[in-house]
């Protein structure tokens, strides 16, 4: 077995990837099995995501995927068919006992990280089933802000708090109109509440409502490696990173997906810069 890489925090490094949304089971089990040979041997923990249903869209008439039932059983089929930890999106305290059952991650995307039975449910079904939750800190809530989730689930899922089995998300906040901009100061003030906290590098480079007519969200997708790069230099605990084939022909957040094929090579990247910040001294004490 390969020995995990350590962050700052001396976590070992997580990579979360797949495409944003389910578009078919051909293709989602063609994206996990690419991602599993690009990423096999590498020092990461690595986790496989796809939405099955992506609730939060523009438009009425956006993709949304295959629904929940026909979803999980893609997933379940990723998990056991090509032997992969997966995780996915959910959007009511519903959903979150039948994703638990089968599913080894949940999460709570980020315009929903305030709705505190979603929070609450999804902690509780985690707990219940020894599954794993990530919470995304929505565009609208500073980082200092984001203590406020850890306690929901500290009030009724204590141990989640244990083990790795907790996450926060940074992705941006709002800036003006269709932009969004990373605190790289905020990786350590969420990394007080004494939970690991993951990047999305493709989410973070959204230009919300920016698509053809304002009826999609449009994307920098150049901008995905330098802000990467920042934020594990800066001490995040690990990646999030949705990817895609032919990003262009992508049903959802194609303008801000990577390409599949370079996956492996830019993980490769981020670990060396993870090496190297780790292995430098702390210099200021916190308060100093």
């Amino acid at each position: 077995m390969n020995t995990k890489l350590k962050t700052m925090t001396g976590r070992p490094f997580l990579v979360v990837a797949g495409p944003c949304v389910i578009e078919d089971e051909s293709l989602t089990l063609s994206i996990a099995r690419e991602l599993k040979s690009q990423l096999t041997g590498l020092p990461i923990e690595f986790v496989f995501k796809a939405s099955f249903d992506k609730a939060n869209r523009t438009s009425v008439k956006g993709f949304r995927g295959p629904g929940i039932e026909r979803g999980i059983e893609i997933l379940n089929r990723v998990k056991h068919d090509c032997d992969l930890t997966v995780l996915t999106d959910i959007h009511t305290p519903d959903q979150a006992s039948l994703v638990a059952e089968t599913l080894d991650w949940l999460q709570i995307p980020a315009f929903l990280c305030r709705q505190t039975d979603l929070v609450v449910g999804a902690a509780e079904a985690a707990a219940r089933k020894g599954r794993k939750l990530n919470v995304k800190k929505g565009q609208f809530l500073a980082p200092w802000d984001a203590k406020n989730i850890v306690e929901k689930v500290r009030e009724v899922a204590p141990e989640l708090l244990t083990g790795n089995r907790f996450w926060l998300t940074e992705r941006g906040v709002s800036f003006g109109y269709n932009q969004l901009v990373v605190d790289m100061s905020g990786f350590a003030v969420m990394q007080q509440s004494g939970v690991p906290v993951m990047y999305d590098a493709t989410h973070s480079v959204q230009t919300p409502g920016a698509g053809p007519s304002g009826q999609s969200t449009g994307g920098k997708r150049e901008n995905i490696e330098v802000l990467a790069r920042a934020a594990v230099a800066a001490g995040a605990n690990g990646i999030f990173i949705e990817v895609h084939p032919e990003p262009s022909k992508a049903k959802s957040d194609g303008p801000n997906a990577f390409y599949l094929d370079r996956a492996g090579a830019f993980i490769r990247q981020l670990l060396e810069i993870n090496q190297l910040v780790s292995s430098q001294p702390k210099l200021l004490k916190s308060g100093e």
